[in-house]
């Protein structure tokens, strides 16, 4: 029996296949020049083939499902491109938020998102989906149901409190700030080893972001104490990005 040629749309769905085989995450224009076609039949192609967009760039970036690997929030990066199984930008804050045992400040979300989500935050706190609070010089931001922010907000001043000795200086005549355990000064390095292009002020957002807290301080004196490059730090960045 003849096996018939495969049909157009066969040929054209396994063409964008092998084009996501070597690059896991596309423009819309990348997929219409490789199949030759109009938008409109990409994404009539994609459907069959389950597809997701990214909350990132404006939605402009395309992954098919089977092809993220989610950490335990649900995220997912390929180059710039920034996916999320919960879909929308909104959608993935409103979750991530939700779920925090103790809520997010802006600067953990921005570390976890891999960009600024102020208006998203803005819009998302208008519409009631979301709750926030203010805490000395910034905001948290946590669940909408009443019960859940307050417990969240009971575990955000929990865990300030225990980490008071090591974020607030005893000293008021500007002392100097207690010295990590070995412990946590591992955790800085492994974080620069991660991230290597970070000052001390971000490694140490992207520390709080994952539950440990610790001052910009301290880790500029690891910084120092291991002769890592300086680099521009939180006192000299503006008063907004403390939003």
């Amino acid at each position: 029996m003849t096996k018939l040629p495969p049909s157009p749309t066969d040929a054209r769905s396994q063409t964008l296949q092998r084009l996501f085989g070597r690059k896991p995450a596309l423009r819309l224009q990348e997929m219409q020049h490789a199949v030759r076609t109009s938008g409109r039949t990409v994404f009539r192609l994609l459907a069959p083939l389950g597809y997701l967009s990214s909350y990132s760039h404006a939605g402009k970036y395309y992954t098919l499902v089977d092809i993220p690997t989610f950490d335990e929030r649900g995220l997912w990066f390929h180059g710039e491109a920034r996916f999320s199984k919960h879909g929308t930008l909104r959608k993935t804050v409103v979750v991530l938020v939700t779920e925090a045992p103790a809520g997010y400040t802006h600067e953990e979300l921005a570390i976890i998102l891999g960009l600024r989500v102020h208006d998203t935050l803005r819009s998302l706190v208008e519409a009631n989906e979301i709750g926030r609070v203010r805490i000395d010089v910034v905001y948290l931001y946590v669940a909408a149901d009443p019960d859940t922010a307050s417990v969240q907000l009971s575990q955000r001043e929990a865990i300030t409190t225990a980490a008071a000795p090591e974020r607030e200086p005893q000293a008021p005549s500007g002392g100097p700030v207690p010295e990590l355990d070995l412990a946590r000064v591992v955790d800085v390095l492994v974080a620069v080893i991660h991230a290597p292009r970070d000052d001390a002020h971000t490694i140490a957002a992207r520390l709080r972001a994952a539950g440990l807290l610790v001052a910009d301080e301290q880790v500029e004196a690891v910084f120092e104490q291991y002769g890592l490059p300086e680099k521009k730090t939180a006192r000299s960045r503006s008063p907004r990005s403390r939003r």
